[in-house]
């Protein structure tokens, strides 16, 4: 696995690294500030800083990545030479050629200046940038491995849940509410038909919802049937004005999308108040629908709360019609109001 950490990240880190340097001097060894601003002195540290700033590289995008990454250690150990003596080469060429050129000062006393002694004695000025690039490589491939296995356990849970569902029958759920349909039907009529209804929300939601596209008919008889249950559930006292206009018969959307809308209503708002009414309206015109919602909000609810969901259906909506729709939110005077324009395909 390749790290993918950002490379300012390296460069933030070893920005820190040299102002933690400099301030140690400083501070333990009462080294004068001015002569960090000497021009010989500022281009050796930082020579000596981009030395080590590029074995740190080195390390984390070649070695590490040929050899840890592929569990090969042995290997892995017997770069280390390598790479300290790589160290030694650039910190030479960096000091002894380009800093000499520019200021006529060796870092060097002429002796050491020979390869085979500067190499020896740089050999373990490197192990430093080697040690926390490999710190670095390991800690950047853990949070990797514990990104992929919390992924693996939601997709687990996901494969889970779809078994569970799978081993439930949804015809012997539907044959179910069948048979009490047929025990209540001469019983109690109005119960009977609540339960049918019951049975095509359930229906719906197991067989339809998981499609790309569905029929706006089946979509808007949901919604029907969603409201009549709620009525119930409100014991008659929902305030709630639902409207249907224009033809439909053959026109596809998107799933769920105006269920959602409409299950904001009951969820967040004030339903139970005559002069409080909330309304749904749904327009069919020519290929678009337009839905507009309207309800006043329940005491301590807070709309944004609902940001994710309305922030996923965004995201839905672009993606099946890129930007060929519609859709704002407003709150004012404590009644949010949501309008929806989206296009209908046959």
């Amino acid at each position: 696995m390749k790290p993918k950490i950002p490379f300012y990240y390296h460069i933030l880190f070893f920005s820190c690294i040299y102002a933690i340097f400099n301030i140690w001097d400083i501070a333990i060894y009462g080294t004068d500030f001015k002569s960090f601003l000497d021009l010989t002195t500022l281009l050796f540290s930082i020579s000596l800083l981009l030395a080590l700033f590029l074995t740190y590289l080195l390390n984390f995008y070649t070695f590490c990545a040929w050899f840890l990454n592929r569990k090969k250690f042995p290997f892995y150990i017997l770069s280390l030479p390598i790479t300290l003596i790589l160290f030694g080469f650039t910190r030479y060429f960096l000091q002894e050629v380009i800093v000499y050129e520019i200021t006529g000062n060796h870092n060097y006393f002429e002796q050491s200046r020979q390869l085979g002694y500067y190499l020896k004695d740089n050999f373990f000025f490197g192990l430093p940038a080697i040690i926390l690039s490999t710190i670095a490589y390991l800690t950047w491939q853990f949070q990797l491995f514990q990104k992929q296995n919390q992924q693996l356990i939601l997709e687990n849970k996901k494969a889970e849940f779809q078994l569970l569902k799978s081993q439930v029958s949804p015809h012997f759920l539907f044959n179910t509410l069948n048979s009490f349909y047929g025990d209540w039907i001469e019983k109690d009529a109005e119960t009977a038909s609540d339960l049918l209804k019951l049975s095509d929300l359930l229906r719906y939601v197991i067989t339809e919802t998981d499609k790309e596209q569905v029929l706006l008919s089946k979509e808007i008889q949901f919604i029907e049937n969603y409201i009549h249950l709620q009525q119930k559930r409100f014991e008659n006292q929902l305030y709630l004005d639902f409207s249907t206009e224009g033809n439909y018969t053959n026109e596809t959307i998107l799933p769920t999308v105006l269920i959602h809308f409409v299950e904001n209503v009951f969820k967040h708002g004030k339903l139970n108040e005559s002069s409080k009414k909330a309304s749904i309206s749904i327009k069919i015109e020519k290929e678009y629908l337009e839905i507009s919602i309207s309800n006043h909000i329940q005491p301590g609810e807070n709309y944004s709360s609902t940001g994710i969901g309305f922030e996923n259906i965004t995201k839905r909506l672009k993606y099946a019609y890129n930007e060929n729709f519609q859709l704002e939110k407003t709150e004012e005077n404590n009644i949010f109001k949501t309008k929806l324009k989206m296009p209908l395909k046959r």
